[in-house]
């Protein structure tokens, strides 16, 4: 089983940036996808969920209309459009895949800095 985060990166305050996770090694379209993050010294906390067909999504409050979760079941791949970014959403952002188990990427960091 792989989970493999990219996208990550430096970007000024309002700007946006596309993670991707590409998965593989289990059934992808059976499993919700979710992306979590963690800032230093906070604990993780999920920001984006996405049921297995994409029919259903939530959001943490704190990035309601700035950040949009999708995924391509024929690509393995789900994906995070983050826009508007701010310096508080600065942290390692890891994608989880869950059902009857639970996976993890190994995290990309997103740094908002001017």
């Amino acid at each position: 089983v792989q989970l493999v985060e990219s996208g990550g990166g430096l970007v000024q305050p309002g700007g946006s940036l596309r993670l991707s996770c590409a998965a593989s090694g289990f059934t992808f379209n059976r499993y919700t996808m979710n992306w979590y993050r963690q800032a230093p010294g906070k604990e993780r906390e999920l920001v984006a969920s996405i049921t297995s067909v994409g029919t259903s999504t939530y959001y943490a409050d704190s990035v309601k209309g700035r950040f949009f979760i999708s995924r391509d079941n024929d690509k393995n791949t789900v994906y995070l459009q983050m826009n508007s970014l701010k310096p508080e959403d600065t942290a390692v952002y890891y994608c989880n895949a869950r059902s009857f188990s639970s996976f993890w990427g190994q995290g990309t960091q997103v740094t908002v800095s001017s």
